[in-house]
């Protein structure tokens, strides 16, 4: 496209230029010039205000000192007697635009490998078993809900759902980080995508199409990818006033070197206002924070961790405060009956009683008590009329007899005393256990001592945590011996024991209004109010649905520890971002002045527009390549 070095006449040569560099510049530039006219029709001036006026500029002049060169006064002449143009440049910059929007969109795509890699994950077609027992493979868009599906050894999981015969491990690292494959039998639920180990399995199906696991996950982190994070929003703002500043630069570098610069004045003032234009655009502006969210939320989908949006990624570097519900989070949540006492009846028929109470229930002790019963070979009555009571238990008929099961708020709701009782649940609480009553017709008829193991990571968990000088603090609905054996346990200072559902949310908002940035974590429908209103909510990827909704991130493994390299990936992240945009703004604070021609009275220097626009592209690559390198940070201390 150079022509300068071709024996042609002057005039000659900008015809050919013109002739070359119009498609480029009018076609392949012509979105640059559209996205320039809305920006400044919405008055929303951007990076592309400043190519479409820079870039036009640049040709327009051209086109003009081409076709009616005598328009032009002498000032703009050179010593052969022709008016300079710029048709090169205004080719070459468009150019580079484009070779840096195309960088641009292979960088997005390498972002994408996360959402890529976990839609990969779920099988095309299921092994479907028909009422007859006959197996036969269908396309995974036909299963529905209720369907009996055979995975095989190897195998990948098609959809969510429950094991109904058969054992085997499963691996579900692809979607907890956790290495080590979970072993699988009847009940236990499965995860579509994860893999089958060496067992057969027969499941029913819970979950398909865009209800399972897998595909919110997908939803999510595309969701997240797309959203702006606070500190973004500072950038807009600032690009808002930067933009008009350059343009008010770049007509002071013109009038400057029009009436004061050496000949040809009108030229050189031209060179160094395009020069300004290009090399002030804020490409790499841009780019500094939604790549670096791009980048970070998908690493996190493949670490385990899912975030929902920028907003939680920032502001899970701020956090101080951590409350901790202790079911399910700090625990196992798989608690077991290790003692029963009996006032009045056989301990048989106090499980007895337990158990027709809480058939039907999702709650981690309900579970508990049902499988105690299921041990002993016992038969069940369901009750009827049943009742929940919110943070105190539950109620219900049983034949002619009416029963309730709960905690010492339930007792004291009912006026009713522990009695000779009294003693053995305050050493059971002693000991960390979690103590039920169960009263007939309001008499105390027994209790039922449950013990839930903490889980192997938490004190490891808790050990970064206060690394990272994050005051933990446990929050639940047991009692305050309880609560105060399993903090003792785990190093744990601030506890708050029989707390109901409404107050989790009334102490979040009290640590809040401390000036503490808050995070909740939790695994149970009634943490879900308090997950919402935390300046950070993290729900156990192993628990509720409801409180996976309320939160704005969740840890699939389900252990604490996923908190930490949350942590360390979102603090790497904004440091990032802080890296992109001192790129940005610094590039732009040393190449501005250069372009305005601050050199040339020292050192006879000018900046070309074609060297601007290759500036340009090299600072938002420097962006994107600092953005890809959250790829393959160590999120471990």
């Amino acid at each position: 496209m150079v022509f300068r070095d071709f024996p042609l006449e002057p005039s000659t040569r900008v015809w050919l230029e013109l002739a070359f560099t119009t498609p480029v510049v009018l076609w392949a530039g012509l979105p640059f010039f559209q996205r320039a006219k809305e920006s400044v029709q919405t008055r929303n001036l951007n990076m592309f205000t400043l190519i479409g006026v820079g870039t036009g500029a640049a040709f327009g002049y051209s086109v003009l000192a081409t076709v009616v060169p005598g328009v032009f006064p002498s000032g703009f002449r050179t010593a052969e007697g022709i008016v300079p143009v710029y048709f090169e440049a205004a080719a070459v910059i468009v150019t580079l635009v484009l070779l840096g929007q195309v960088l641009e969109l292979r960088a997005r795509e390498r972002t994408s490998d996360a959402i890529r890699l976990l839609l990969g994950l779920a099988p095309k077609t299921a092994r479907a078993v028909d009422a007859q027992g006959n197996e036969s493979d269908v396309p995974l868009e036909t299963v529905a809900v209720g369907n009996t599906l055979r995975i095989r050894p190897g195998e990948k999981v098609p959809v969510d759902g429950v094991v109904i015969e058969g054992q085997s491990s499963v691996d579900e690292s692809m979607l907890t980080g956790e290495p080590v494959p979970v072993e699988k039998q009847a009940g236990d639920k499965l995860i579509g995508g994860t893999v089958n180990g060496t067992g057969s399995l027969l499941m029913r199906t819970e979950r398909v199409g865009s209800e399972t696991l897998l595909a919110r996950i997908v939803q999510l982190v595309a969701d997240a990818q797309r959203s702006r994070a606070p500190i973004q929003r500072l950038a807009d703002v600032v690009a808002g006033y930067f933009v008009p500043a350059v343009i008010a630069v770049a007509v002071l570098s013109f009038t400057i070197w029009a009436l004061v610069g050496p000949e040809p004045r009108l030229s050189y003032a031209l060179l160094s206002a395009v020069s300004v234009l290009i090399i002030a655009c804020p490409c790499a502006l841009g780019l500094a924070t939604p790549m670096s969210i791009m980048v970070g939320t998908g690493r996190g989908a493949t670490e385990g961790l899912l975030i929902r949006n920028a907003e939680a990624l920032e502001a899970l570097q701020t956090i101080d405060t951590l409350l901790v519900d202790k079911t399910g989070t700090l625990t196992e949540g798989s608690p077991r009956v290790v003692s029963s006492r009996a006032i009045g009846l056989g301990d048989d028929e106090l499980l007895q009683l337990a158990a027709g109470l809480e058939l039907g229930s999702e709650h981690p002790l309900a579970k508990a008590i049902l499988t105690a019963a299921e041990d002993r070979g016992l038969r069940l009555q369901a009750a009827q009329d049943v009742q929940s009571i919110t943070g105190k238990g539950i109620t219900g008929t049983i034949g002619n007899r009416v029963v309730a099961l709960g905690n010492r708020a339930l007792l004291e709701s009912r006026s009713v005393s522990a009695g000779a009782l009294a003693r053995e649940a305050e050493e059971h609480e002693r000991r960390g256990h979690t103590v039920v009553f169960i009263l007939i017709e309001d008499q105390v008829a027994g209790l039922l001592a449950l013990a839930d193991p903490i889980k192997a990571t938490t004190p490891e968990a808790l050990r970064r945590l206060k690394d990272r000088n994050i005051s933990v603090a446990m929050v639940t609905g047991d009692s305050e011996r309880t609560a105060q054996a399993i903090a003792a346990e785990l190093g744990i200072k601030e506890y708050y024991a029989e707390v109901l559902p409404e107050q989790k949310i009334q102490l979040v908002r009290k640590l809040q209004a401390e000036g503490r940035k808050v995070a909740m974590a939790g695994d149970g429908i009634n943490d879900a109010p308090a997950l919402a209103q935390a300046d950070v909510g993290i729900a156990m990827g192993t628990g509720a649905d409801v409180a996976i909704e309320s939160a704005t991130v969740t840890l699939l493994s389900g252990e604490l520890t996923g908190l930490t390299r949350a942590i360390a990936l979102s603090r790497r992240t904004m440091s990032n971002i802080r890296q992109n945009l001192l790129f940005a703004f610094g590039y732009n604070a040393v190449g501005v002045p250069i372009a305005a021609g601050i050199l040339y009275p020292l050192y006879g220097l000018m900046l070309n527009p074609m060297l601007a626009s290759a500036a340009m592209t090299l600072s938002s690559v420097s962006v994107i390549a600092n953005a890809l390198r959250l790829r393959t940070i160590r999120l471990e201390d």
